[in-house]
């Protein structure tokens, strides 16, 4: 059994129907852990608030109310493909994440993450990371390797000054498009199941650019650039302009869960980093070496 040598944290949404106690909503929320296993969690002292103290499994469902807990797994699946770090310093670390890897334990992996990895390869418990990736999505992940230069780093994303440049394989109608970039502005809000997300009515959220670079039959290739940062953002602008991404099995459609198939990756690849570094004005620019790759797609240049 892998067991979490570090607790996730957890922020009770506001739910339409709201759990009498904080056990009934987590056997809702993770249905696929059967509930002794919860209670057995509690007994164990592996739900925690936000002090960090036990909390007991007859606890009132306070929505908004941060928790933490330890996640357990019963035989992980390992991921057969190596991360690669970047770049280091005292303060940043920058690593190129293979696909069907997570970047923080989530769903059926705890130790088969990007950040374990890291902590595990370097023995800094300190690192974290500043931004996320699809489980899915390969590329450039940064994180902070020093508590207390972290916030610096962290406003680089909040406040928007860091260019990321995606580059993506797509599925191509086979017409000519005018113009060959694209402007998608919308709002990006939770769907059903809970891990998928939508467009919606409301205030614009989520900005990319989308720029046709390359076609060759019915499949074309994309580089990207997300102007915010939302929760399968580029994923979705791709397939609301028409052009889903190769291998994507959420959009415009969720397929039926299985296994992974390492044979075919999600064509994305987060590819480009760049921005002045806020604690010695260095001018960073990363950039990842790893090519997409597909069947569909060998005969398109680089």
């Amino acid at each position: 059994m892998s067991i979490a040598e570090y607790p996730s944290k957890l922020v009770l949404p506001q739910v339409a129907t709201p759990c009498p106690t904080l056990l009934e909503y987590l056997c809702r929320r993770f249905n696929k852990i059967a509930p002794d296993v919860w209670r057995q969690r509690f007994i164990d002292g592996k739900v925690l608030d936000e002090h960090h103290h036990p909390l007991e499994a007859d606890c009132l469902y306070l929505p908004q109310q941060t928790i933490f807990y330890f996640r357990e797994i019963i035989d992980e699946v390992v991921i057969p493909f190596q991360e690669e770090v970047i770049y280091r310093d005292d303060h940043l670390l920058v690593a190129c994440k293979p696909h069907f890897l997570p970047v923080t334990p989530g769903g059926r992996f705890v130790k088969q993450c990007l950040v374990y990895r890291l902590r595990a390869a370097t023995g800094n418990d300190n690192i974290v990371p500043l931004h996320r990736i699809d489980r899915h999505t390969a590329g450039l992940v940064m994180f902070s390797t020093n508590p207390q230069t972290r916030s610096a780093y962290a406003g680089l994303f909040s406040k928007r000054l860091i260019e990321k440049t995606y580059a993506a394989v797509a599925y191509y109608n086979g017409k000519e498009q005018s113009p060959h970039s694209w402007r998608v502005e919308n709002r990006i809000g939770r769907s059903d199941p809970w891990f998928l997300r939508q467009i919606v009515p409301g205030v614009v959220n989520a900005s990319s650019t989308v720029k046709l670079d390359h076609v060759v039959g019915d499949v074309a290739r994309f580089t990207l650039y997300p102007h915010t940062g939302k929760t399968h953002q580029l994923r979705i602008h791709m397939s609301s302009l028409g052009f889903p991404i190769v291998n994507d099995r959420c959009y415009p459609q969720l397929l039926e869960e299985q296994q992974d198939d390492y044979s075919k990756p999600l064509q994305l690849l987060a590819k480009q980093l760049r921005f002045t570094d806020p604690i010695t004005g260095k001018q960073h620019f990363f950039t990842s070496e790893r090519r997409l790759f597909s069947n569909l797609v060998i005969n398109l240049p680089r």
